[in-house]
């Protein structure tokens, strides 16, 4: 994706040490901008940047967690004190379905937990990098790109993971709130629908036979998506050609593109 020049650009990716953040992390800094990336865990955050070591952009790494408001405070003071600005975060952190229970026997822990998760991560990390971003274009800096993964979920639903699929759609709202909110700063705001990819979250899913055989069929892809194929899509909003893009999904050879 070197069409897209990010050369001196700052990005966040939150979630940035496995599966399709890192690839999307990768994918940024070999066009040379410059990439923080926020995660929990300080061994995957290491491996993350030792997997990116040849790329031509710096690699940052820090110890955030997205739920806690001061945790994200930290790490973007920390990212700034090391880069000067940040023009780009990518939210990709948060969890799954967490157990396959019915909407009826959920419980409130459940659910809180989950929103706490997937959505205030987004909220946070998005109201930090939005902030900067908006002092920046008042002094005469007008450039920033917040971009958030969704899921299938959000559109299709998922039986037994209805809070999940009610936090993803959330997001989505969220999204196009904030582009129609920031777009007068230069700041849009986007989401990417990874769908079905390879990668070493979905490696236990393709092991499974029965799934292969009935489910698959029904998947609306002519292929799985890598995540290198969602870190293209993530070049291309977080750079100059991106303008006012603003959707609920892209999905490589599934009908949607940002190409």
């Amino acid at each position: 994706m070197s069409i897209f020049d990010l050369t001196g650009r700052v990005a966040i990716v939150t979630g940035g040490n496995g599966g399709i953040g890192l690839g999307i992390a990768q994918a940024l800094a070999a066009t040379g901008c410059n990439v923080s990336i926020w995660g929990r865990n300080a061994e995957k955050n290491k491996s993350a940047a030792a997997a990116m070591a040849g790329c031509s952009g710096k690699i940052d790494t820090r110890i955030c967690d997205v739920s806690d408001p001061a945790s994200v405070k930290s790490a973007m003071a920390a990212t700034l004190e090391r880069f000067g600005r940040v023009d780009g975060c990518f939210a990709n952190a948060g969890i799954g379905g967490g157990g396959r229970h019915a909407f009826i026997d959920r419980t409130e822990v459940q659910w809180r937990t989950m929103f706490a998760t997937n959505l205030d991560g987004v909220f946070h990390v998005f109201q930090a990098a939005a902030r900067h971003m908006t002092e920046r274009a008042t002094a005469g800096d007008p450039f920033g790109r917040l971009v958030a993964t969704s899921s299938l979920a959000s559109i299709f639903g998922t039986a037994r993971n209805e809070h999940y699929a009610a936090t993803k759609a959330a997001i989505n709202a969220l999204v196009r709130a904030l582009a129609v909110e920031l777009a007068r700063h230069g700041v849009t705001s986007n989401a990417i629908l990874p769908g079905w990819i390879k990668s070493d979250m979905t490696a236990g899913v393709m092991a499974n036979e029965k799934f292969v055989a009935n489910v698959m069929p029904r998947i609306p892809m002519r292929r799985f998506g890598e995540p290198s194929d969602f870190g293209g899509i993530a070049v291309y909003l977080m750079s100059n050609a991106s303008s006012y893009h603003t959707a609920d999904c892209f999905v490589i050879d599934g009908g949607y593109t940002a190409f």
